[in-house]
């Protein structure tokens, strides 16, 4: 399944402008801070309304400004993951991860738990509440959560920027095999050069609000 970005849009002083193409694998959004990766990434998700922009997922246009098209982000099919976990902090991992199954009707779920569970390693954890995990479980239960929606497309905003070195670690490898098993096109947000090296398929760099490169990693 692909992924077509074009976009521009002007907030205040600042001017974002890219239009880059990928297919399933981690394309990574890499700049400094400030240069409109955040903005590009809600725009994807709905969240911005762009001025201008053409965004599609495989055959499902999200939004064509010129032809008036522009789905709710609950339409989107688009799991997100940020940069801290915002689990429900009342509710169990099952819970959790219960809740990003609810909204996706069943004849629209192709995630199977079981196989969600496995592939973040988080299976041990079910009937333990947030504050009794760590930083980096709290990520891939967060991780599980959206990939429990069935989206046709994950996003994630800088996921291990809140974690020390030790939990970004631990994390790593369950980023690779999501990258290497979840047949999905995925959007990485980071300004770190490891990170990216590690992990994408493709980069998208940007430089002061515009595209300056895209290409394999």
């Amino acid at each position: 399944m692909s992924l077509t970005v074009d976009v521009r849009h002007r907030l205040g002083s600042f001017s974002l402008e890219a239009a880059f193409a990928s297919a399933s694998g981690i394309t990574a959004v890499f700049g400094a801070s400030g240069c409109g990766k955040t903005t590009l990434v809600n725009i994807i998700a709905g969240l911005i309304r762009p001025d201008f922009a053409r965004i599609s997922v495989g055959d499902t246009v999200l939004v064509d400004t010129a032809r008036g098209i522009n789905l709710p982000p609950h339409r989107r099919r688009i799991g997100y993951v940020f940069q801290e976990a915002r689990l429900f902090p009342h509710l169990s991992v099952e819970s959790n991860l219960a809740y990003g199954e609810w909204f996706t009707p069943k004849a629209e779920r192709y995630a199977a738990r079981a196989q969600i569970l496995d592939l973040l390693g988080i299976a041990h954890l079910l009937k333990r509440r947030p504050r009794d995990l760590s930083g980096g479980e709290k990520q891939r239960v967060a991780i599980g959560r959206a990939l429990l929606t069935s989206p046709k497309l994950l996003l994630m905003d800088e996921p291990l920027a809140s974690l020390d070195a030790a939990r970004k670690a631990e994390i790593m490898p369950y980023l690779e095999r999501l990258r290497d098993e979840v047949k999905i096109p995925i959007v990485y947000v980071s300004h770190s050069v490891a990170e990216v090296m590690r992990l994408a398929s493709d980069v998208a760099v940007l430089a002061q609000g515009k595209l300056a490169a895209f290409g394999p990693a």
